[in-house]
């Protein structure tokens, strides 16, 4: 299984290759149930690779001119604080058993995992139903909600913080409705956001984990490869249709683990 693990890393990388986002959504499964991670030092683990991959994607837009930088900076201080604050006391805090109905107990584990097949079925329901987002208001000084746009971002930062997943399917529409950024230079700062705030979290973790840098060095760079051999094939494929292909498998994956955690 450890060794399905591996090659699983390299197919989080091949997917992010080919279709440009959704596969560091397999990262926690695959640490949890190929691996044999607890479920929250999983989510640590993935904040790493997460970070890492997105990285890499983030550097090519920002070559590119397609990285907003103030955008950056009004979305990306709220969300790198509240993830940092939510690694580092919220969930070394909360107790194993959070709360006990009768006889069901929910453990903080269980409620980690349901909460990130939520977070992927929801991102499944994105690819699946993939439709570009267009801001319908004039570009030209547009007045910013300001207040909307840290609440979003605080959003952003606690979800991120508690599954260890990037959530870009909640980045990106912010930055295209609120602060009017095309399409493409929405993905590439969102991109950006998603390494920062990933690599941020888990620094706030650092203080509480012993972590395996051996492992986890050897998963992200086999996952950050499977990134640049996705990429010298992604013009071959469909990317749109590949993409909507791992929707489904993502949908799957997420209604799986919400099955085997609340009812097995």
């Amino acid at each position: 299984m450890e060794i399905l693990g591996y090659i699983s890393a390299v197919f989080i990388g091949l997917s992010l290759g080919l279709t440009g986002s959704g596969g560091s959504i397999l990262t926690v499964p695959i640490l949890v149930y190929l691996i044999g991670l607890s479920p929250v030092m999983a989510t640590s683990y993935s904040l790493f690779v997460v970070g890492a991959t997105s990285s890499i994607g983030g550097i090519r837009f920002y070559r590119k001119g397609q990285v907003h930088l103030k955008s950056l900076f009004s979305f990306g201080v709220p969300s790198l604080l509240t993830i940092y604050l939510t690694r580092l006391f919220l969930v070394p805090a909360l107790p194993n058993e959070l709360l006990q109905v009768g006889a069901v107990v929910v453990t903080k584990s269980g409620a980690v995992m349901v909460l990130f097949a939520v977070l992927m079925v929801l991102a499944a329901y994105r690819m699946i139903h993939h439709q570009e987002i267009v801001c319908q208001e004039p570009a030209a000084e547009p007045q910013v909600p300001y207040a909307r746009v840290i609440t979003q971002a605080v959003l952003v930062g606690l979800i991120s913080g508690l599954v260890g997943a990037g959530g870009g399917f909640l980045i990106i529409p912010a930055l295209v409705l609120l602060l009017r950024l095309d399409m493409k230079t929405a993905v590439g700062t969102s991109l950006v956001l998603i390494a920062g705030n990933s690599l941020v979290g888990f620094l706030g973790d650092m203080v509480h984990y012993s972590i395996n840098w051996t492992f986890l060095l050897t998963f992200s760079a086999l996952s950050v490869g499977g990134i640049y051999l996705g990429s010298a094939f992604a013009h071959q494929v469909n990317s749109r249709a590949l993409k909507k292909g791992f929707g489904w498998f993502v949908l799957a994956m997420g209604i799986f683990i919400l099955a085997k955690e609340i009812f097995l």
